[in-house]
């Protein structure tokens, strides 16, 4: 079989997603000041490019699979397949302004607006019919207003960062986070398909280990029911009889946020010997 192509973004993107394909058991090998790491599978190969880039990279088909941003997918407007939302880096697109301005702002004649997202902002401000410059700007954008901007429309992940540069939110225009894109061409070839929607379980059953943890212990007979009763559990829990019929052994996977107030009422139940341990993978029907 061809090799699967697969994008890697570049910055800050990059450990969150080389960790989830570890945890998956592909281990990405990048030397320093290199941009073609070394893949342990035999049918996938690898190369890290900007974010930015990898939309239309997998729209024109020089590559099968990605991860990059919603944002920069939307920005490019590329015509690609969402396989899987990961999570990671979850952010708005927002438009800020000084918070000493008000509505009056959007009478101007004209109003510049200095972003890094030129097509979504273009796009924003039209569907408002707001007359606009744009400032093509490269980081720090939160820095122009208001000597150089009247707006920015920039991506922020809880807007700390706008409130401490003087600015107010007035719209979110987008929603993203990394995720799972793929080429429509790759998704034509049989064996390419198969092989990303076998990646796709593999990363998933990855990020639902991650928030949840597997409890084991151990109740006598007496106690049994009314333990069980309260138990919550992806499925009914795993019970097995413990040698010489003295009581069960229960072993239940659940959330790792439930722990802290689970731990308590299970001992208060009457469970003993209470083991807490991490899953890698779990693969939910």
């Amino acid at each position: 079989m061809e090799k699967l192509k697969l994008l890697l973004p570049k910055g800050r993107m990059y450990e969150k997603v080389a960790r989830l394909l570890n945890d998956a058991g592909i281990k990405i090998d990048l030397p320093e000041r290199a941009y073609r790491p070394t893949v342990n599978q035999a049918d996938l190969e690898a190369k890290v490019m900007k974010p930015q880039n990898i939309g239309r990279l997998l729209e024109l088909g020089a590559h099968d699979i990605g991860f990059t941003g919603r944002d920069w997918v939307a920005e490019t407007h590329a015509d690609v397949e969402e396989i899987l939302d990961v999570g990671f880096d979850k952010v708005r697109i927002v438009a800020a302004v000084p918070t000493d301005y008000d509505d009056l702002l959007f009478q101007k004649k004209r109003i510049i607006v200095a972003t890094e997202y030129e097509q979504i902002a273009r796009e924003w401000l039209e569907k408002k019919h707001i007359a606009h410059l744009i400032i093509r700007t490269y980081g720090a954008t939160e820095v122009f207003p208001p000597d150089d901007a009247d707006m920015i429309i920039d991506n922020t992940a809880t807007g700390r960062t706008l409130v401490e540069n003087g600015l107010r939110i007035v719209d979110t225009i987008l929603e993203s986070s990394t995720r799972l894109f793929a080429s429509k061409q790759a998704l034509a070839v049989p064996q390419k398909k198969q092989k990303i929607y076998e990646l796709k379980m593999l990363f998933e059953s990855v990020l639902n280990a991650r928030g949840k943890v597997m409890l084991e212990m151990n109740c006598t007979k007496a106690v049994f029911e009314s333990l069980i009763s309260e138990l919550p559990a992806m499925r009914s829990p795993t019970i097995a009889p413990l040698y010489g019929d003295h009581g069960y052994a229960v072993k239940i996977a659940v959330d790792k946020s439930a722990v802290p107030l689970l731990l308590p009422k299970l001992q208060k139940l009457g469970a003993t010997d209470i083991l807490e341990y991490e899953l890698r993978k779990v693969i939910a029907v």
